[in-house]
């Protein structure tokens, strides 16, 4: 990489260390295996039908598992998990992710967690690789939506935090 291109580069973290995103947990399961990640790389595509854009690194210990089934879900995190996306989070607690919380298995299987602000259940309609990366596409089977007044936890200046009011 030229000078030009590590200084962009640099530059490019930095910013997006400024663009605050939603704390999700993806989850998948595959038969017996669940497997799951942190991600702030969700975001909505179109509404019919209803799509979401989800970016998996392929270096991700839950990747290959997203990959194979075909399904997975968004659990967009409240406030009071944020413990919960630190192990989920972190590589060496990957065997307490889903020790944690309360999930239940939504219609694709995948798992849910009842806390989750709102969660999507999706299954895998297209796939785009990308340098390190899968984009994948996932049309929404269905839609959990949390108790009223839950507030969601966010991702900014690499700590998890809470939306204020103005």
């Amino acid at each position: 990489m030229s000078t030009a291109e590590l200084q962009v580069s640099n530059a490019y973290k930095a910013g997006m260390r400024r663009l605050a995103a939603g704390v999700s947990i993806v989850t998948s399961r595959l038969g017996d295996q669940r497997a799951g990640l942190i991600a702030t790389a969700v975001s909505s595509v179109i509404a019919d039908p209803p799509t979401l854009l989800v970016c998996v690194n392929r270096s991700a210990s839950a990747h290959d598992t997203i990959d194979a089934a075909g399904i997975l879900a968004v659990n967009v995190l409240a406030i009071d998990d944020h413990d919960l996306a630190r192990s989920f989070s972190d590589p060496s607690r990957r065997h307490e992710r889903f020790l944690a919380g309360e999930w239940d298995s939504a219609a694709t299987g995948s798992p849910v967690l009842k806390s989750a602000v709102v969660a999507f259940d999706c299954a895998i309609v297209q796939r785009i690789p990308y340098n390190t990366h899968t984009i994948f596409l996932g049309e929404v089977r269905a839609v959990r939506v949390g108790e009223a007044g839950c507030h969601p936890l966010v991702y900014l200046d690499q700590q998890f935090q809470r939306l204020g009011a103005l």
